[in-house]
C-alpha cells in the first residue's frame, strides 16, 4: 500500500473504539492460525535454513511427547491402556473443541450486544464505513496493477482524491463519535427534552451564522445527524 493510502482505512479496531460496541467482530476459526503456521514453517524449510528450521521443528514436537508422555505416566491415564501418542491426539482434540466452543460464545455474546444497541442512524453509518473502506481497497488493487507495469490505469489527480478520503474520514470519525454520545445519554436526553432543543436550537444558529464557511458545512453535516438521531429516540422511546 503506498504512503498516501496508509492509516486512511477504518479499521475494525477503531471502529470498536468510536462505537463502544463489538461490531463487525469475526468469529475466530482456531484451525486458521494453526494452517497459517504450518503454511509458514514449510516456507521456511523451503528456504537457505530448512534444515534448521526442519530440525527444531521436530524437536519441538518430540520434546512436547516426551513432557506429555512423562505427565501421563504418573496419573490414571495409564490405566487406560492406550499408547501416549493416541493420548496426546484426543487430549489435542478435546482442547481445540473447548476451544472452539469457547470462542463461539464469546463471538454470539459481542453480536447480542451489538444487536441489542444497534440503531438504524449506526447501521447506516456502519454500511457508509464499509462503502469507504472498500474504496480504499479498490485504489489499493489499482496500485498495484499500475505496479505491475499498467501505466495506463493510474489514477488522474490523486492528490485531490486522496484530500477528498481524508475529508470524508474526518466526517465518518465525527458522525460515529456523535451517534456514540446520543445513544449512551439516551435517557438523559428524553428525560430534558428542552435543554436538548436549546443544544439544537444553538447549534442551527451557529449552522445558519456560517454556512458560506467550509466550517458551517461541518456543522450543517453535525446537526444533520443529531435531528436524526433525536428523531429515532423519540420512535423507539414511542414504541414502549
Amino acid at each position: 500500500m503506498r504512503e498516501d493510502l496508509k492509516g486512511l482505512e477504518i479499521s475494525r479496531k477503531e471502529l470498536q473504539m468510536l462505537t463502544n460496541l463489538p461490531v463487525n467482530h469475526e468469529l475466530i476459526n482456531i484451525l486458521h492460525p494453526l494452517q497459517k503456521f504450518l503454511r509458514n514453517w514449510l516456507v521456511q524449510i523451503q528456504g537457505s535454513e530448512g534444515v534448521t528450521v526442519l530440525v527444531l521443528g521436530l524437536t519441538v514436537i518430540v520434546l512436547a511427547y516426551i513432557v506429555f508422555d512423562a505427565i501421563m505416566s504418573i496419573t490414571f491415564a495409564t490405566s487406560l491402556h492406550l499408547p501416549s501418542w493416541l493420548l496426546l491426539l484426543i487430549f489435542a482434540l478435546v482442547c481445540g473443541l473447548i476451544a472452539q466452543v469457547s470462542l463461539y460464545l464469546i463471538w454470539k455474546h459481542k453480536l447480542k450486544i451489538v444487536k441489542e444497541n444497534m440503531t438504524p442512524c449506526l447501521q447506516i453509518l456502519l454500511n457508509e464505513v464499509e462503502r469507504y473502506n472498500a474504496i480504499i481497497q479498490a485504489i489499493d488493487i489499482n496500485d498495484q496493477i499500475e505496479a505491475a507495469g499498467n501505466i495506463g490505469v493510474e489514477i488522474k489527480e490523486r492528490r485531490k482524491v486522496i484530500e477528498a478520503l481524508k475529508l470524508t474520514r474526518k466526517d465518518l470519525v465525527r458522525a460515529l463519535k456523535t451517534e456514540r454520545i446520543f445513544r449512551e445519554n439516551k435517557k438523559f436526553i428524553m428525560k430534558n427534552t428542552d435543554l436538548f432543543s436549546n443544544n439544537l436550537a444553538s447549534l442551527t444558529a451557529m449552522q445558519v451564522a456560517e454556512q458560506a464557511s467550509e466550517h458551517g458545512k461541518l456543522l450543517n453535516e453535525a446537526l444533520k445527524i443529531a435531528l436524526d438521531v433525536q428523531q429515532e429516540m423519540r420512535r423507539l422511546e414511542n414504541q414502549r
